[in-house]
């Protein structure tokens, strides 16, 4: 047991707490005026059962190692020290164990790598996809180089391949290869009749697959034209870059990244040379992707498609960017192309596109301030409001200052009128030190959607009721629900669900927050460290909010709660996907693009019909 566990398992935390602030019972929990933040109503929660405090007010929380290190102003080490003599522990070193699981699940993954390839080289059935990436000028050193495959159209042959090199079915499931039979302990392939393109980690190492039907199947494919490896302990897409393994070296040595959307922008561009280029598959980048790439240069330019979904991703990701103080530049590729066919016609617009990449800033300015009349007074308030916020993250003030001249010139206002609107006004401190200084107000908070407070109730629901993680994992995809943490929270609850089940086990005897809880430090690899994670935050939160508001339910109303909470969701994910297609149609039949136009009428017609069915 580490030192803080045995801490936290001797003390109880109302008592530690009740010695700094004063507790009110309320229900199960305990309330008080939070000691972080000024406030009139009581928001800060303390949870005995669970042994965890949360504020929602401020947003703090976590354990009472926590708790002390924020109330006394501690390291989290000075913090141990302080609570070890009343908890009778004598603090030590130690080191963790290490496991070997994850070494058998990618040997199960390099082995699926090699039996896909081989077939995409040497099978008959595979002529069609032989033909499909020649067509797409795919080289044989380049299929050989990316180890690109093809699952045949079998239910079994690589779980019986897997099985004889001595993996358990839960195993090949685990390595996310597998899909588990409702209401069955049979297994079977997850992947069947694709092109399989193989996804690394940084090290190398495969980790999952991303697998796009064969064009002759296009249409009538229910499963959509690429399906990804689910979340697994070795796959977390928002912690890989497509093609990082290949292009670090050359990121480094040039000192830069190039960041496009579509793996096959990646594969095209390093087959013509272009090797410091990576891939977010699709995604807004993310703070893990980003710390990946800070180890080899600070500077990325992003080449997103230029569309409505790819400028939503680009300035997701820039302002990222801008947060980790990365240099960024934005490259927009010319006539709406994406990098892979800009690279295939002609190599060299694609060099000057990247040559006259845009500085971030510029490519705000220009983003915003087209179309807009400065000579208006509105379209001048509204061109303010939009690049104020984002002025304001520059850290550089050099920087800062040369973007804030550049708005007053272009809306023809002056400096110190935009600097008094970025800066924000503070009360003047009193100098009385006889006086305490006072407590900082409560951070405004975004305000919630209703989607994201029902996946918030939802998420308390089952961490109270995980028997019904069964119903959810089949009915409500991870990206049907709103909210970051929420995301997260449900995207290990479902890994954990997938964990126990493989195995055979009850999740009404097996299940419960602390198990949960360990399990979710235990992949991080949680060591004795500074701050508590972002995601044991958020569960913490959940767990008060379970306690809040469903201590007293049965199983019976816990089901029909459920289902109040999960048809809205699916229905509001169905109603904006309805609209994001139309909308998308109508540019499609704007630009006469037939194919593209067939596709999403299809598109159009599944989410109709599952509309439909949804009540």
């Amino acid at each position: 047991m580490k030192p803080s566990d045995e801490i936290k398992s001797r003390l109880d935390i109302v008592d530690v707490i009740r010695d700094y602030i004063q507790l009110k019972p309320a229900g199960v929990n305990f309330r008080a005026i939070c000691p972080f933040h000024r406030e009139k109503s009581p928001s800060f929660v303390v949870s005995p059962e669970k042994q965890i405090w949360h504020c929602f007010g401020c947003g703090k929380g976590g354990d009472v190692i926590s708790f002390v290190k924020e109330i006394e102003g501690l390291s989290f080490v000075e913090a141990l020290r302080t609570l070890a003599p009343r908890a009778g522990v004598i603090l030590k070193k130690e080191n963790p164990a290490l496991t070997s699981q994850r070494n058998r699940l990618l040997d199960a993954m390099s082995l699926a790598v090699e039996y896909y390839h081989r077939m995409l080289l040497d099978s008959p059935l595979a002529e069609e996809a032989r033909d499909y990436l020649v067509k797409r000028g795919l080289t044989e050193k380049t299929i050989e180089d990316w180890q690109i495959g093809f699952s045949p159209d079998s239910w079994d042959d690589l779980m019986n391949l897997l099985k004889q090199k001595n993996f358990k079915e839960n195993e090949i499931f685990l390595a996310g290869l597998a899909i588990k039979k409702e209401n069955s302990n049979r297994f079977y392939n997850r992947f069947r009749n694709r092109l399989m393109f193989p996804i690394n980690d940084a090290n190398a190492d495969p980790v999952a697959f991303t697998a796009r039907v064969l064009p002759s199947r296009e249409a009538e494919e229910k499963m959509g034209k690429y399906i990804n490896s689910p979340q697994t302990q070795l796959y977390d897409k928002s912690k890989i870059l497509f093609g990082l393994d290949k292009a670090k070296m050359t990121i480094k040595a040039e000192d830069l990244a190039i960041l496009v959307e579509g793996q096959m922008d990646v594969i095209t561009a390093h087959q013509h040379g272009y090797k410091n280029v990576v891939a977010s598959s699709g995604t807004a980048l993310t703070q893990e992707q980003l710390l990946l790439l800070k180890r080899y240069s600070q500077n990325i330019a992003l080449a997103f498609d230029m569309d409505s979904a790819g400028q939503m991703a680009a300035d997701r990701g820039i302002r990222e960017a801008m947060n980790q103080e990365m240099n960024i530049k934005v490259i927009e590729v010319p006539d709406g192309k994406d990098p892979d066919e800009c690279i295939k016609n002609n190599p060299k617009t694609w060099e000057e596109a990247v040559q006259k990449a845009k500085p971030m800033m510029q490519y705000f300015f220009d983003k915003v301030l087209t179309g807009l009349k400065l000579d208006k007074v509105e379209d001048k308030r509204l061109a303010a409001k939009k690049l104020l916020p984002i002025i304001a993250k520059i850290e550089n003030i050099i920087e800062k200052e040369h973007w804030l001249k550049e708005l007053g010139t272009k809306i023809n206002v002056g400096e110190n009128y935009l600097r008094e609107a970025l800066s924000v006004t503070k009360a003047t401190e009193s100098r009385n030190y006889n006086q305490p200084k006072p407590l900082p107000q409560a951070p405004i908070r975004e305000v919630k959607t209703r989607a994201e407070i029902l996946t918030e109730s939802l998420l308390a629901l089952l961490l109270k009721f995980p028997i019904y993680l069964n119903y959810t994992a089949d009915h409500l995809p991870l990206e049907r629900v709103e909210g970051d943490a929420n995301m997260a929270v449900y995207k290990n609850l479902l890994i954990y669900y997938n964990n126990l089940n493989s195995n055979g086990a009850d999740l009404a005897s097996f299940f419960d927050y602390f198990n949960f809880r360990a399990w979710l430090e235990e992949q991080a690899g949680a060591l004795e460290t500074e701050e508590a994670s972002p995601l044991l935050l958020a569960l913490d939160r959940l767990a008060i909010l379970s306690d809040r508001d469903y201590y007293n339910l049965d199983t019976e109303s816990a089901k029909a709660e459920l289902l109040k909470i999960v048809i809205p969701l699916k229905k509001n994910f169905l109603s904006r996907a309805l609209q994001e297609t139309e909308r998308a149609l109508a540019q499609a039949e704007q630009e006469r693009d037939q194919e593209k136009i067939k596709l999403l009428m299809l598109d159009l017609k599944a989410i109709s019909e599952e509309m439909k069915t949804t009540s």
